[in-house]
């Protein structure tokens, strides 16, 4: 470390009156630089490593070499430099013997200095032995740490040898275990093939006896059968000849039996259309061709130029919005009925009474009026799959507000009912669906399922069921209704109508069988059973016990063959047939 602080002023009088007169540009020729240097520069590197008694030694050899440099100037120079010569070599003796403070703290702090870096080298040496030795120690564990893991892969090396080795002697042990065992194969085969040999020469030579034993006697038997045979004939064609006579005679009193019975029922059959056509009655056959004419004429010639129109579409879509939430809040009590009914009648707008009944008309008012109706019995029936198939007491207030539509709007009977054939089939009817639609025109595998009620073809039987169960509940919730504006119905929804329902569905056994008829029975009993045997008496507890007869011993006495099939939705809804029936009759 270098230190550079100024000299202190020397106390020889002497040296301060030279310096006054000295030149201060002018440099000693002694070449010891002059007090004001000295207090500017710092010492040296060199001066700072010399000690007291060097300095001292040093002044004494410069006082002698002075002196006769001093002699030859006294001879040759004058008085001025003679003093000058004298005053330096003053200072130079007092600088020699003066003892500065400030040069003994440098040289004992340049001591203490070495003795802090010999302890600093001291503890540096120090820590790099224990560096190195701890990083020694870390090289030799980690030697030791590679020792061991080259152990473990020479051992795992030799323990997968041993495995392969023991693999391979496995698999030499087995393969000679299946060469013995094969070549005992091929000796025990060989053995076999000669006892079969045997067998197949003693076999053939059985049945060479036996064949012979066979022809003999087949020889023998031909012979015998044909004896009999010849007098067979010779009966037969005796007996042929008396069937035949038997036969001509019957077949003549047949042909004129059928003949018979087909003119009486022709005469019958024209009696029975007069006596319908004069009391107002039709077939389920008419019925379900009217319904299905009904339905293309709703589909063709009123809801698709409606929809054509974008502002017929825009009338009917506003009718079918104040429609459809109406029918959705309606409860169980005379007055929302009443409310809703007039509510909904406001909306749809019926056209005057002298407007014709042609469905083909065109008149824009007339097609958005029917339109409206058809998005009315729409909503019915999407309300009667939803709710009464939760809860069947919504049926309840829904088949008496639509009792009081179908009283009161018109048109809306024929609409309403092919909108109910549409989505329940021929159910409403009843009537088994034939594989020609109504204007002879042959259903299609997707045309036959829509016509029977399904929405799909794959519709599973237990979601049908209950679709068509819950608009069956409203329509005989109709039926029983409509007994107070009985006069105001079309024929197809008055009371007289339950009793022709179940006449038409027990005269076709092929419905029986199906399981949506056993639960369509069930909630007819349900709705309107109790209150038939108050109306029709005697006569309705016969079709009860027919209808008992068909769910425990079988429809038409055949045994097995029961109501609603064996499938098990029809199992539970038998069961249910039963309970009401015996429920009506105990009540």
């Amino acid at each position: 470390m270098k230190f550079a602080a100024p000299r202190s002023p020397s106390p020889s009088p002497s040296r301060s009156r030279h310096r006054k007169h000295a030149n201060p540009l002018r440099r000693s020729t002694f070449g010891v630089p002059s007090d004001s240097e000295d207090s500017d520069d710092g010492l040296s590197e060199t001066e700072s490593s010399v000690t007291t008694s060097s300095d001292e030694a040093a002044a004494d050899s410069e006082a002698e070499e002075a002196k006769p440099q001093l002699r030859l100037s006294r001879r040759g120079r004058s008085s001025k430099d003679v003093d000058e010569i004298e005053a330096m070599v003053a200072s130079i003796r007092l600088r020699a013997t003066h003892t500065d403070v400030y040069e003994e703290w440098e040289n004992q702090t340049r001591k203490d200095a070495f003795i802090s870096a010999r302890h600093e080298q001291a503890e540096m040496r120090a820590k790099q032995k224990e560096t190195h030795a701890r990083l020694l120690q870390e090289a030799e564990k980690q030697r030791a740490a590679l020792h061991q893991q080259q152990v473990a892969e020479v051992q795992a090396r030799l323990k997968m040898f041993n495995t392969q080795l023991q693999k391979h002697e496995s698999q030499l042990r087995e393969f000679w275990k299946q060469r013995d065992k094969e070549m005992w194969d091929r000796v025990e085969h060989a053995i076999k093939i000669e006892e079969d040999k045997v067998k197949v020469r003693l076999e053939a030579e059985r049945r060479a006896r036996e064949e012979e034993e066979r022809k003999r006697k087949e020889a023998e038997e031909k012979a015998r059968l044909e004896r009999e045979r010849k007098q067979q004939e010779e009966e037969k064609k005796r007996k042929d000849e008396e069937e035949m006579r038997q036969l001509l005679l019957r077949d003549a009193q047949q042909k004129q039996q059928e003949e018979e019975l087909a003119r009486q029922k022709e005469q019958q059959e024209q009696a029975e259309a007069q006596t319908r056509q004069q009391a107002g009655l039709t077939t389920a056959k008419e019925d379900w061709m009217k319904a299905r004419d009904l339905l293309g004429k709703l589909k063709n010639k009123v809801m698709r130029p409606v929809k054509a129109n974008p502002q017929l579409k825009q009338l009917l879509n506003a009718g079918r919005r104040g429609v459809t939430p109406k029918i959705g809040q309606l409860t169980n009590d005379a007055e929302s009925i009443v409310r809703i009914t007039q509510l909904v009648i406001q909306i749809v707008n019926p056209p005057p009474p002298n407007a014709s009944q042609n469905l083909s008309l065109s008149d824009d008012r007339k097609q958005v009026y029917l339109a409206t109706l058809s998005a009315l019995a729409k909503a019915i029936l999407l309300q009667a799959e939803t709710e009464v198939t939760a809860e069947k007491r919504s049926a309840i207030p829904l088949g008496q507000v639509t009792a009081n539509f179908l009283a009161h709007l018109e048109r809306f009977p024929n609409i309403f009912w092919a909108r109910l054939c549409q989505r329940a089939g021929a159910w409403p009817i009843p009537f088994v669906v034939p594989g020609a639609d109504f204007d002879g025109a042959p259903f299609d595998a997707e045309g036959a399922a829509r016509a029977r009620g399904l929405r799909r073809r794959d519709e599973p039987l237990g979601e049908h069921l209950q679709r068509v169960a819950g608009m069956m509940r409203v329509y005989f919730t109709v039926l029983a209704a409509g007994a107070a504006f009985e006069r105001q119905l079309d024929p197809r929804f008055r009371v007289q109508r339950y009793w022709q329902y179940f006449a038409r569905l027990l005269s076709q056994p092929q419905l029986l069988d199906s399981p949506v008829a056993a639960e369509i029975i069930y909630v007819a009993l349900d709705v309107f059973g109790a209150k038939a045997k108050e109306i029709w008496g005697v006569q309705w507890i016969k079709v009860l016990e027919l209808l008992y007869e068909c769910a425990t011993e079988g429809i038409n006495g055949q045994q097995g063959r029961l109501l609603g099939g064996s499938a098990p939705e029809g199992i539970a809804a038998r069961t249910r047939v039963q309970l009401e029936i015996e429920r009506i009759m105990g009540a």
